[in-house]
């Protein structure tokens, strides 16, 4: 699908936006749009993936499945890319954890290369950049809506994805049919805020993978498991563990944590990460941290980090006030203190207050008039997107709140009868579910 690069200039450049379609088998209703994330994630993966259970449901009778890659991301044309196979690797092993005056200066010079990179090697350079937003991919949805010929739009946005779908039903929400907003950005937290919530979000999510791995015989994590999981990470800091060809650095173990920490089913590996790292190897948990990354066996990585990167610096105000920066760095390791480097807390300015692109996004809580009522999806064990994120939204759309009691990040078409029953009826019915309805 062709749209302009420039929504305020129509005639000028455009770019491509990548599709993947599965047809209804049954009785069309319309297209189902869904969007994964990230943000950065590419749509037609998504839809890739849920397709099996989404066939098994009445959706796949009745409903199009549609993913698209947002605007740079992924098989859209052009992509953002900041940083080659190379220097990916080479980042993942600067730690950026001084921060003594020296340290932050040094780590700053970095992020601002970083960001001088984003516009060099993006055709359309800064252009592409200050066009990246939520503000402009809003408006590709709504061209897709029209070309799939849907009065109106139904829609599954996953994380960053509700944000996506929230500021669609507020610019277009005539055109609205019915949206599905699973694992929900808080719309009314300030970026800080929000940060300090998700670190006691990984926090909550780690304390239950520790009750799970204590039960199991083999856990490395005994005694006080916050101390022993930094006792086993920290001295990576200094000394790399070997993983095959390749070193696990301590950014990198974390990042493993984090990953698996977004779904029950990799806690094992999680597990056996540890206990590999107990006797100084790093394979799994470098395995777990490529897969966060999405780099593949051949060394190659896709561009979501970069894409995470253009997509955050234009949808949210700068941060500049190194005060608040350090102040949040300190309330991050209070609120996940199996994270705590032992490092005294202090912040560099991040690449976004150097981006060569003006900020074309708003922090504000959604306004709900005109909108149809929408179905919100918050899991209560949710690391990456607490549940009260989900409660704040539904409450701020005047919509409905589904409880998933679980412990990942997103719920809905993953193989969960009772979320899936309700989110299918809906769809279909436009039906939602009772006031107060939890599964688990």
């Amino acid at each position: 699908m062709t749209v302009p690069l420039d929504y305020s200039k129509p005639d000028g450049d455009t770019i491509a936006i990548a599709l993947l379609r599965v047809k209804a088998t049954g009785e069309r209703i319309g297209s189902l749009v869904v969007n994964p994330g990230g943000p950065g994630a590419s749509g037609m993966a998504a839809a890739a993936s849920i397709s099996p259970d989404f066939r098994k449901t009445d959706l796949g009778k009745r409903f199009d499945l549609v993913g698209f890659d947002p605007r740079g991301i992924g098989a859209s044309e052009p992509t953002v890319k900041c940083l080659s196979n190379q220097e990916r690797d080479k980042e993942r092993l600067d730690l950026d954890v001084d921060t003594s005056d020296a340290g932050l200066a040094q780590t700053e010079e970095e992020n601002k290369a970083y960001a001088e990179k984003c516009a060099s090697g993006t055709k359309f350079g800064a252009s592409m950049l200050a066009n990246m937003g939520t503000r402009d991919v809003v408006k590709d949805m709504d061209v897709l809506r029209s070309a799939l010929g849907d009065a109106k739009l139904s829609y599954v946005g996953y994380s960053y994805g509700t944000r996506i779908g929230t500021e669609y039903a507020e610019t277009f929400p005539q055109n609205v049919r019915a949206l599905i907003l699973d694992g929900a950005v808080d719309p009314t937290q300030d970026q800080l805020t929000s940060l300090v919530a998700q670190g006691a979000g990984f926090q909550k999510a780690f304390n239950s993978f520790v009750e799970w791995c204590k039960g199991k015989g083999a856990c490395p994590l005994d005694g006080d498991a916050n101390k022993s999981f930094r006792e086993l990470t920290t001295p990576l800091i200094d000394k790399p563990a070997p993983a095959g060809d390749r070193q696990l650095s301590y950014t990198d173990a974390i990042t493993a944590a984090i990953q698996a920490l977004y779904s029950e089913q990799l806690w094992p590996l999680l597990l056996n990460g540890l206990n590999e790292l107990r006797q100084g190897r790093g394979n799994t948990l470098m395995t777990l941290a490529d897969a966060y990354y999405d780099r593949d066996g051949d060394g190659n990585y896709s561009t979501i980090t970069d894409a995470f990167s253009a997509v955050h610096c234009v949808d949210d105000q700068r941060l500049t006030d190194k005060a608040a920066l350090t102040d949040a760095a300190r309330r991050y390791k209070e609120a996940a203190p199996f994270l705590d480097d032992g490092r005294p807390a202090g912040a560099a300015l991040d690449s976004c207050a150097f981006w060569p692109a003006p900020v074309t996004g708003e922090t504000k809580p959604p306004k709900a008039e005109g909108i149809p009522p929408l179905l919100v999806i918050s899991t209560t064990g949710d690391p990456a997107t607490p549940y009260e994120a989900g409660v704040n939204l539904a409450k701020a759309l005047n919509s409905r709140l589904l409880t998933f009691e679980g412990n990942q990040h997103t719920v809905f078409l993953q193989g969960q009868q009772c979320v899936d029953q309700a989110g299918v009826k809906y769809l279909i019915d436009l039906q939602l579910p009772a006031d107060g309805t939890r599964c688990a």
